[in-house]
């Protein structure tokens, strides 16, 4: 069992911090991936305030995948390119987006969400995915948002030995 306790949500930087510290603690021993990706999702849907949905997008044969979420039944095959996970995983870039209302060819998957911050995941130069992040509010995530989470993108890839279907 883990036990999480009080976050401080006012402050990102902290806030990012201990996530990222707590990512470690649930995924250093554990050596299957789909485990690892699935608490991740899970403790972000947990500790992050004014967000509805969280998930992992796997890059297989060509395309984004549904993997890991919480939250509604998402979207389960993206292009690249198409939306902001497929941007994101095209351009090998964060995308934070204020509002999804004005994103050309954003794909809505939940009408409630209004802002999004999707960050591709690398390891040794190639796609292994994306983390995608949705909120019900207009401005939900910045540059902290982008750096902290980015950070727990890194500790994903310092711990996770992804298989070879993702390369």
């Amino acid at each position: 069992m883990f036990d999480i306790g009080e976050i401080n949500t006012q402050d990102k930087k902290e806030f990012y911090k201990q996530i990222n510290t707590y990512l470690v603690c649930l995924i250093d021993e554990e050596a299957d991936w789909l485990a690892d990706i699935s608490n991740g999702a899970a403790l972000l849907y947990m500790m992050m305030p004014d967000i509805n949905w969280v998930g992992f997008y796997l890059y297989k044969e060509g395309e984004l995948v549904l993997g890991s979420f919480q939250g509604k039944p998402a979207c389960v095959r993206i292009a690249l390119g198409k939306g902001i996970c497929g941007t994101a995983a095209n351009t090998k870039k964060v995308q934070v987006v204020e509002d999804v209302s004005e994103f050309p060819g954003h794909i809505a998957c939940d009408i409630a969400s209004k802002s999004e911050v999707v960050l591709p995941i690398i390891k040794n130069d190639r796609l292994i995915g994306v983390l995608d992040i949705d909120s019900p509010i207009k401005t939900r995530f910045n540059s902290e948002d982008a750096q902290g989470l980015s950070e727990f993108v890194n500790v994903l890839n310092r711990y996770i030995d992804w298989p070879e279907q993702f390369y």
